[in-house]
């Protein structure tokens, strides 16, 4: 059982459904709201493995590499 209130958990879902929901509507952002994901690690290495196909390397070749942010508005571009 979870110890989370449940009008913290529902206003977390909602947040993720709006984020999803802007994904859908504007395509994928620029950043990633990471925490957002229910599960993060399907997310990394989905990501990896389409990297990998789409340069035909090997997965175990690739390392993910993370910038933390303050703001949302700090990277505007994609990396």
């Amino acid at each position: 059982p979870s110890l989370k209130p449940l009008g913290s958990y529902v206003k977390e879902v909602l947040e993720r459904v709006a984020f999803f929901q802007e994904w859908v509507d504007c395509g994928p952002p620029t950043i990633f709201w990471i925490s957002g994901f229910f599960f993060t690690q399907a997310f990394l290495t989905g990501s990896k493995q389409n990297f990998a196909r789409k340069f035909k390397i090997p997965i175990d070749h690739i390392d993910l590499d993370f910038d933390v942010m303050d703001h949302e508005g700090d990277c505007e571009v994609p990396p």
